[in-house]
C-alpha cells in the first residue's frame, strides 16, 4: 500500500492551533511514521506568518495539490474574503481526480467557495452559522455534527473538533487501533460522543416588547417546576387561548409549550454545572413531568445525557455526590 500524501495549506495568518492540530496527528503523534507523509504547502512558498507572530517555513507550493491524497484546509481568517482562484481550482482538481479535500473549523468557507460543497452536508463553527448558510444557501449545513464526510469533502466544526476530524480520517485509513494510540498520545478522547450543539451558548431573551408576555414569562421562570396548562396560562394573561399563542409567538418566536421546554432545558443544564443534585431531582426542578422525559428531551437537544453533559462542564468529582443524591 502506498504511503498517502497529506497536504497542509498554509496561509499568511493562519491560526497556529488549527495549524498544529493535523501537523501533530499526521507527523509528530504518529506512532508508526511511515502511515502518512505529511508535507505543508502554501500559495506562495517561503515564510508565512501565523495569527501568533510565530513564522511557518513553507517549502512546497500549490503543485503539492496535484499529487496529493488528502488536502487539508486548516482554517480560513476571513470568511467574507474568497480565496485566490489558484487555490480554489487546485481544490477542484483535485477532488475530481479523487483526493480527500478537508475543511477544519473555518476552512470549509474554502471549500464552499470552490464550489465543492453545493448540495452537499458540511460542518463549521457553530458561531458562523447564519453567515455560512447565508453566503452559501445551497450547502446542507448540519450545525450539531462535529464533522462530516460526504463523498471524499470532510469538514469539521470549530476549534478542537478539528483533532475529532483528524483522528477520524486515520481511522478510516487505518482503523481505531491507530487512532486510538494517537489520541493516547495527545491524551485526548478517540471520540467525543455528542456533537457541537452542547457547546452552543444561546441566551434567552430576559424581556419582549410585550408588557403582558413579560408579566407571563416572569410568572414562568419563577414556576418553572410547576405544570402548566394553556388555559390556566391565557387566564393569567386575561386573553383567549388563541390570542395568547399569537400574541407569545409574535414576542418569542415560540410557542408557550416550546418556550417553557427551552427553559427547562436551560435550567437543567444550569442545575446539572452548579449542583450536586440527582438527575432526577434536577428533572423535578426543571419542571418535567419525569426523569424518562427529562432524558429523552434533554439527549434530543444536545445529543448527549445529562450525566454526560455533567461530565463534560464538571468533570468526573461530580460523579460520587451524583451517587451520594441518588
Amino acid at each position: 500500500m502506498t504511503t498517502p500524501t497529506v497536504a497542509v495549506i498554509a496561509t499568511a495568518g493562519v491560526s497556529s492551533f488549527h495549524f498544529s492540530v493535523p501537523c501533530i496527528i499526521f507527523g509528530q503523534a504518529m506512532p508508526e511514521p511511515d502511515r502518512f507523509n505529511l508535507q505543508i504547502c502554501a500559495e506562495r512558498p517561503g515564510m508565512l506568518p501565523s495569527d501568533s507572530g510565530l513564522m511557518i517555513m513553507v517549502e512546497h507550493g500549490l503543485e503539492l495539490l496535484e499529487t496529493a491524497d488528502i488536502i487539508i484546509v486548516p482554517f480560513w481568517s476571513h470568511p467574507e474574503e474568497k480565496p485566490a482562484q489558484v487555490l480554489l481550482d487546485a481544490l477542484t482538481a483535485a477532488w475530481h481526480r479523487g483526493a480527500e479535500i478537508v475543511g477544519l473549523c473555518l476552512g470549509t468557507y474554502v471549500l464552499a467557495y470552490a464550489g465543492l460543497l453545493e448540495n452537499r452536508r458540511a460542518a463549521t463553527h457553530w458561531e458562523y452559522e447564519r453567515d455560512f448558510t447565508q453566503r452559501f444557501p445551497n450547502v446542507h449545513l448540519d450545525t450539531n455534527a462535529l464533522y462530516i464526510n460526504d463523498r471524499r469533502l470532510i469538514t469539521s466544526a470549530g476549534t478542537a473538533a478539528g483533532i475529532d476530524c483528524c483522528l477520524y480520517i486515520v481511522r478510516e485509513r487505518y482503523g481505531s487501533a491507530l487512532a486510538n494510540k494517537i489520541a493516547r498520545r495527545m491524551v485526548t478522547p478517540p471520540y467525543r460522543e455528542g456533537g457541537q450543539a452542547q457547546y452552543i451558548a444561546r441566551p434567552v431573551p430576559e424581556t419582549t416588547r410585550d408588557n403582558t408576555i413579560n408579566e407571563l414569562i416572569d410568572h414562568l421562570r419563577r414556576h418553572l417546576d410547576k405544570p402548566h396548562k394553556l388555559d390556566a396560562l391565557a387566564k393569567f394573561a386575561n386573553m383567549s387561548r388563541r390570542t395568547l399563542t399569537r400574541h407569545f409567538f409574535s414576542a418569542t418566536g415560540l410557542t408557550p409549550g416550546d418556550w417553557l421546554n427551552r427553559e427547562r432545558l436551560q435550567r437543567s443544564q444550569e442545575l446539572l454545572e452548579s449542583t450536586d443534585h440527582s438527575v432526577e431531582k434536577i428533572a423535578s426542578m426543571a419542571g418535567f413531568q419525569s426523569p424518562v422525559s427529562f432524558r429523552q428531551r434533554f439527549k434530543a437537544k444536545f445529543a448527549i445525557s445529562p450525566s454526560e453533559w455533567r461530565r463534560t462542564f464538571r468533570g468526573p468529582d461530580s460523579q460520587p455526590a451524583n451517587k451520594q443524591n441518588g
